[in-house]
């Protein structure tokens, strides 16, 4: 026998609510005790009634979904989030998992999915939209190698590409520095080679971009 499960709804789509209202009808042990169309609704609202799991959408009029996550997180880590959005982002997704969210579904999904998704949230583990989850494995891969490409230029190099962003010549470099012409060559083609660019534009644009140069 299924364990008993209370929803509440945070969107600010009617139709939305009345649609997963139908749909969660067909569940006796899923009982749906409030709806919230907006983030401030919402948290006056858990203070009176503490659903097992919260349907949260990310785009709400004021506090948005992934910025009302993490304070509901902090105040009632016990609760179970699920969010519910229109937002078919990799990086929204990863976001809202870093926030402490159990699930990601799109608006677009069935309702088995749904049923599934809400029980595997009921029980603490996490539930991502399965198309989402290779393009949040990708973006894992990129953010890794980013973090990888920070650490892999030394402190020289980081000085070295400074003075690149800032326009400085490599014969200003070489004197500024007090290092020969060619070891400032040198230093830039390490750098072109690690940052896996081929010229001066894609090498400022990418160390501003990861944040090794202002």
């Amino acid at each position: 026998m299924s364990d008993n499960i209370t929803i509440s709804i945070a969107d600010d789509h009617p139709m939305v609510i009345i649609g997963l209202q139908n749909m969660l009808a067909n569940y006796p042990n899923i009982t749906l005790l409030d709806t919230y169309p907006d983030g401030q609704a919402l948290l006056k609202g858990l203070q009176e009634k503490m659903p097992d799991v919260l349907l949260l959408d990310i785009q709400m009029p004021g506090q948005t979904g992934d910025e009302l996550a993490p304070l509901i997180m902090k105040k009632y880590p016990e609760l179970r989030i699920l969010t519910l959005t229109n937002l078919d982002s990799a990086l929204c997704a990863y976001n809202m998992t870093r926030h402490g969210v159990l699930g990601y579904l799109l608006k677009t999904t069935n309702q088995k999915t749904l049923i599934e998704a809400i029980n595997a949230v009921y029980r603490g583990e996490e539930y991502i939209e399965p198309s989402m989850q290779e393009k949040m494995q990708q973006l894992a891969v990129g953010r890794t190698r980013e973090a990888s490409l920070k650490s892999a230029l030394t402190p020289r190099e980081k000085e070295v590409l400074q003075l690149i962003v800032n326009g400085i010549t490599n014969k200003d470099i070489s004197q500024k520095l007090h290092i020969g012409f060619r070891t400032v060559e040198y230093y830039r083609f390490n750098i072109l080679l690690k940052l896996d660019v081929n010229n001066t534009a894609a090498l400022v644009k990418k160390a501003l971009r990861l944040g090794l140069a202002e």
